[in-house]
């Protein structure tokens, strides 16, 4: 596709254009216009400084926040009960269409739901020989779906029914359905529900679900792939075959998911990390380890000074603790215990084992114990960019959102119960503050509260969960209640950010904890004189600096907003004679704190300006002999268009402030253009 966007001529020697794809324009001979002046296209553009002339397509208008809300399983039960039906009548079509297949378990999932099958292998009837076991094509899929069509067009009733363990049990073995049996012993609770779809298929299952298979939107429902997956997750176990599939309440919503998918590939931070050379995982060194480039490290380290600052600046400490540790720290802890299998391998170190840690958490209870503390001192903010490592099987690592190694923006808050709720207003804010900075300001929160098994008296479980509610109340922000989800030390409060195509993404979470100063013997001594233990407070904003790094790429699609892209200013050279002029710009910029870079010069401008585009540079700067000699640069905003022509300090002046004001430049510049189109040439560029 071709697209004319701005060109401002300035000079007869060259033609300045500022856009992802240029055009330049040719002189008319019979008229003695250029075709710039004929175009349609073509109009007067006033500066505060002189009268300008530009061709340029009328911009759309910006639609802000144009992404309709889907709806989720947590706000509309109706949703919720489709996909759990449909994943049963997908499991009732599969062994109609393949009667050798046996059913474990089908859960729903945020855009639809998967049911995982195992195929074994079965005998020839004719003969006798072992047939393999089936593998899914696409081409079943369609076989499936049709089957699973037929199933909603009979309208069978789907209906419940309470029966006794050994009952289950019974039924269970008569249809063959060993993985059922394995099921049916993890269910603790009884009576055992059975959903029956009319009289044809049952399956084990707590609900809820639709009244009939009628009901069920076929059109809405779409199965997309399969995969394999191991029986609960255990490696040596049976290899299943998982059937994926979305399912939503119409097919306008299906169809807006769909472009939502197609939106979200556009923006994949794997894709984008490659093409913008960001990052890399080097299978070479061993998956789920990521290398930061020298521009993602830029971004990195703007991250993170900005985290450092606003943490020091809301009371906190920094601090740092080593990589690996005894592992008795970790018994202590209760980390060898409760998350094993999560760790690396221990190492012999001087006939002891050592442990690369999965946690900051207990170094900072060793740092706390060093000394006997007061209630005069705390509390103690302790905040740490703290490089984990964790076991995660190789299937599931994910570019930046699933690895193996990651740096936690981790803080402990230690301080007395009285001081609890006020230290959580202050976190919840400091959330705020941080996280709008990148643009998130769209929250879900979630607060969670003591499970059926938890340390901890139900005294201190309720003056905290009190605590963290009046925070909440005090912020004035909206809350879900999860009965009983908090985490077995402590009620926690959960928030997950939406990004600009409506995805909800976990990132922070604040948690109180009453196990780890329990195990770790941590105390104050009181107003009274007695030894006491404090609250301690995990939280973390961006979860991890990966994680977040790959979020905040999908959200702006790769187009970091000024303060933070890794080049902010590129110079483009038209000639060489200006080469020593751009690199003394780029000298004075570099003293201001502006990223800047020159451009060799060894393209054509037109590919020095789609180049600069492509890799989304915010300010581009053409160069040339008129500019090094009244010295000024010629300015295009790839996010604004057009700016003028500035003096070099006022240029660098208001790229400063943008930076560190963290917006986007939008000044016009005041000096003059000089109106001469003498010379220009019409090309057609594609965009690429």
């Amino acid at each position: 596709m071709s697209t004319l966007l701005t060109l401002l001529v300035t000079s007869s020697r060259r033609v300045t254009a500022f856009s992802p794809s240029i055009q330049r324009i040719a002189t008319s001979a019979k008229s003695g216009r250029t075709l710039l002046e004929t175009s349609p296209l073509f109009r007067p553009a006033t500066n505060t400084a002189t009268r300008r002339w530009m061709a340029t397509v009328e911009a759309p208008a910006k639609k802000e926040d144009e992404v309709a809300e889907l709806p989720t399983n947590d706000n509309d039960e109706d949703l919720l009960k489709i996909r759990h039906s449909s994943a049963h009548v997908m499991a009732m079509a599969v062994q109609q269409v393949f009667p050798e297949a046996q059913t474990t378990i089908g859960p729903w999932i945020d855009n639809g739901f998967y049911y995982d099958f195992f195929f074994p292998e079965t005998i020839d009837a004719e003969t006798g020989e072992t047939v393999e076991s089936r593998k899914l094509s696409d081409s079943d899929l369609k076989v499936v779906k049709k089957a699973m069509d037929k199933i909603v067009s009979k309208n069978y009733p789907i209906t419940r029914e309470e029966v006794s363990r050994e009952e289950a049990k019974r039924r269970i073995e008569e249809i063959g359905e060993p993985f059922k049996l394995e099921i049916l012993d993890s269910i603790k609770t009884e009576p055992i529900t059975i959903y029956h779809i009319g009289d044809e298929w049952w399956d084990l299952c707590a609900g809820p679900h639709m009244e009939s298979t009628g009901a069920l939107p076929k059109k809405a429902i779409q199965l997309q792939s399969v995969a394999g997956a191991y029986w609960r997750g255990d490696e040596k176990r049976e290899m299943l075959q998982r059937i994926y599939a979305i399912a939503w309440k119409d097919p306008k919503q299906l169809k807006q998911y769909k472009l939502l998918l197609e939106e979200a590939k556009k923006r994949d931070h794997r894709m984008l990390g490659k093409k913008l050379d960001l990052f890399s995982i080097q299978e070479e060194a061993g998956g789920g380890l990521v290398f930061w480039h020298p521009k993602g490290s830029k971004v990195r380290r703007m991250i993170e000074d900005f985290w450092k600052d606003e943490h020091v600046a809301q009371g906190y400490d920094v601090v740092y603790s080593p990589h690996i540790a005894n592992i008795n720290l970790w018994k202590t802890s209760g980390h060898f215990d409760f998350y094993r299998q999560d760790m690396f391998d221990q190492m012999d170190v001087d006939d002891e084992q050592f442990q690369i840690k999965p946690m900051n958490c207990p170094f900072h209870c060793l740092m706390y114990k060093d000394e006997l503390r007061s209630y005069r001192d705390l509390p103690f903010r302790w905040a740490e960019l703290g490089t984990v490592y964790r076991y995660e099987r190789s299937g599931t690592l994910h570019g930046l959102m699933r690895v193996r190694g990651f740096t936690q923006d981790d803080a402990h808050i230690f301080c007395l119960p009285e001081q609890l709720q006020d230290e959580i207003v202050d976190v919840l804010s400091l959330t705020e503050t941080i996280l709008s900075r990148f643009g998130f300001d769209k929250y879900e929160i979630m607060l969670s509260t003591k499970p059926e098994k938890a340390v901890g008296s139900d005294a201190i479980w309720e003056e905290a969960t009190k605590a963290l509610e009046g925070a909440l109340k005090v912020k004035g922000w909206d809350y879900t209640l999860d009965e009983g989800g908090g985490a077995f030390y402590g009620p926690k409060i959960d928030l997950k950010i939406r990004d600009a195509i409506g995805r909800q993404w976990q990132c922070s979470t604040v948690q109180c904890d009453f196990n780890l100063p329990d195990r770790f013997g941590l105390e104050y001594v009181s107003a009274e004189g007695t030894r006491e233990q404090p609250i301690m407070v995990h939280r973390a904003i961006f979860g991890s600096i990966e994680r977040f790094f790959g979020i905040l790429i999908e959200n702006c699609s790769g187009d970091f907003p000024f303060w933070l892209a890794p080049t902010q200013l590129r110079l483009l050279p038209v000639t060489d004679a200006v080469q020593d002029y751009c690199k003394d710009i780029a000298r004075q910029a570099h003293k201001m704190g502006i990223r800047v870079e020159v451009d060799r010069g060894s393209e054509r401008l037109a590919k020095q300006i789609r180049n600069a585009e492509k890799g989304r540079i915010p300010i581009m700067a053409v160069v040339g002999m008129q500019e090094m000699e009244a010295n000024t640069l010629a300015v295009r905003s790839r996010k604004e268009g057009d700016l003028g022509s500035f003096a070099v300090q006022d240029l660098l002046a208001e790229l400063a402030r943008c930076s560190e004001e963290a917006i986007e430049m939008t000044t016009m510049g005041e000096k003059p253009v000089k109106e001469e189109v003498i010379e220009v040439v019409t090309e057609e560029v594609k965009e690429e």
